[in-house]
């Protein structure tokens, strides 16, 4: 009986877990709870339904005592021949310039955020395509950046029947 109990609400909390506008999403922490320049983390996705425009998120996860209001990150989106498809300077803002008040979810002293990269992106061809991102601030060591990732989902699904 308890072994039936306990399946069934593994079972509620796996399907109550699923997005199915998620195709990929991935985060990569830094240890040391710092973001080196060298340090570029790389993202890789499978596309699979080219009909489709997808909507492609930053995840940011950094601590209430980031010294800075923003930041800075250039990406690249590479195909698997490692064509670069796109690539832009982008600014995020983690809190409030006037403020000081964070943005994003947080719990305690951290903070999450899911920022839109690229919106509405058709990819032509099937394939698996690599996201990478740079940090692009004025130091080569931004503290206080405890992960960064990748969320990539349908931004209006096409059905096709095939």
């Amino acid at each position: 009986m308890i072994r039936n109990l306990l399946f069934c609400f593994a079972l509620m909390g796996a399907i109550s877990c699923s997005d199915p506008q998620r195709v990929y999403e991935n985060n990569i922490d830094f240890n040391e709870k710092i973001w080196t320049v060298e340090n570029v983390p790389e993202f890789e996705f499978e596309i699979s339904d080219v009909p489709n425009t997808y909507n492609l998120y930053y995840n940011v996860r950094n601590s209430i005592s980031y010294p800075y209001h923003n930041l800075y990150v250039r990406y690249s989106l590479e195909d698997s021949l490692g064509n670069v498809l796109s690539s832009k300077l982008q600014n995020m803002d983690l809190f409030d310039p006037t403020t000081g008040e964070p943005h994003g979810e947080g719990l305690g002293d951290i903070f999450d955020h899911r920022i839109l990269a690229i919106e509405g992106h058709e990819f032509t061809n099937k394939g698996i395509y690599r996201f990478k991102i740079h940090q692009f601030m004025r130091q080569d060591t931004v503290p206080m950046i405890l992960s960064v990732g990748l969320r990539v989902e349908f931004a209006n699904p096409v059905v096709t029947s095939d």
